[in-house]
């Protein structure tokens, strides 16, 4: 069964600066699913995956000053987790106009080009993090066209889904959590989009894929730069890469690690608190 620690963290003072701030820390130590409010943020993680030392190193690493953290945890059963979701349902949200992004129990959607059903369990990415956001804005921007796409860490699908709505030929998801594997199927599904390929597994399946003509890695620093060697080898030379899940600072370490692999910076955007996305070129 796919049980989950749910860490709940009360913060003073709050604010979106400081769940950000904190979600990418406990990101750092292994975290997955995160739901901010107003007055702190409810993290979770597998139950297998779950290091209290690393957690409490995560929390007390927090680099701003003047705030305490009230903290308490708890088993979820993979089971309960719908109800654990229902609790906590995000609401429909539009990228750039042109993209809504809802669940299925969502009433009153507005209209827009691209309509996306997402149900996201236990999946990090319904478009409300400004990660994800920031590269559903650039992939809204690119030819897509025919064009073989590889999402790393494709959590709910909801990135693969829109490459495939916006007319990839092929496009394959990654991930290693099994249930989050699941539920990119069942968004998949939920879309009608079958064509799209979801492998459970790591970095490790990539170099069994045909290279893409656009890379997406929506992870962690820490993750990307440890990984970045074999996400280079699988894109084509003039291929894009998008890499988010990380902040602007951190632009200068991925870079450290992208130049030596032939990928060269083409620009960013950032959102929120500085969250950034880092478009790449794998030099010809």
């Amino acid at each position: 069964m796919n049980d989950y620690i749910e860490l709940r963290i009360d913060i003073t003072p709050c604010d979106e600066t400081t769940t950000d701030i904190l979600a990418a820390l406990l990101a750092d130590a292994g975290f997955e699913s995160f739901v901010p409010d107003g007055n702190g943020l409810t993290a979770y993680i597998p139950v297998p995956h779950f290091d209290q030392e690393a957690t409490d190193n995560a929390i007390a690493s927090f680099p701003l000053t003047g705030h305490t953290f009230t903290c308490e945890s708890k088993t979820i059963e993979g089971e309960d987790w719908n109800i654990e979701w229902e609790k906590h349902y995000f609401q429909p949200i539009v990228v750039a106009d042109q993209c809504v992004i809802h669940s299925s129990f969502h009433k009153n959607i507005p209209n827009c080009r691209y309509d996306i059903v997402i149900d996201p369990k236990m999946a990090f990415g319904t478009g409300h993090h400004a990660t994800t956001s920031l590269i559903i804005e650039q992939l809204l921007t690119l030819d897509l066209q025919g064009k073989n796409v590889i999402d790393m860490g494709t959590g709910t699908g909801i990135l693969a889904i829109l490459s495939a709505m916006r007319g990839a030929a092929s496009v394959t998801g990654i991930e290693i959590d099994p249930a989050a594997e699941i539920n990119a199927e069942e968004n998949i599904s939920a879309n009608n989009h079958p064509e799209i390929d979801i492998r459970l597994g790591d970095a490790s399946l990539l170099p069994g894929l045909d290279p893409a003509d656009i890379f997406i890695a929506n992870i962690n620093r820490n993750i990307i730069t440890a990984d970045l060697p074999s996400y280079a080898a699988a894109l084509k030379p003039g291929g894009m890469m998008l890499l988010s899940g990380f902040y602007e600072t951190d632009i200068s370490v991925i870079m450290e690690k992208a130049l030596p692999l032939g990928l060269e910076a083409i620009g960013h955007t950032t959102k929120g608190d500085n969250w950034t996305c880092l478009r790449l070129i794998k030099k010809a």
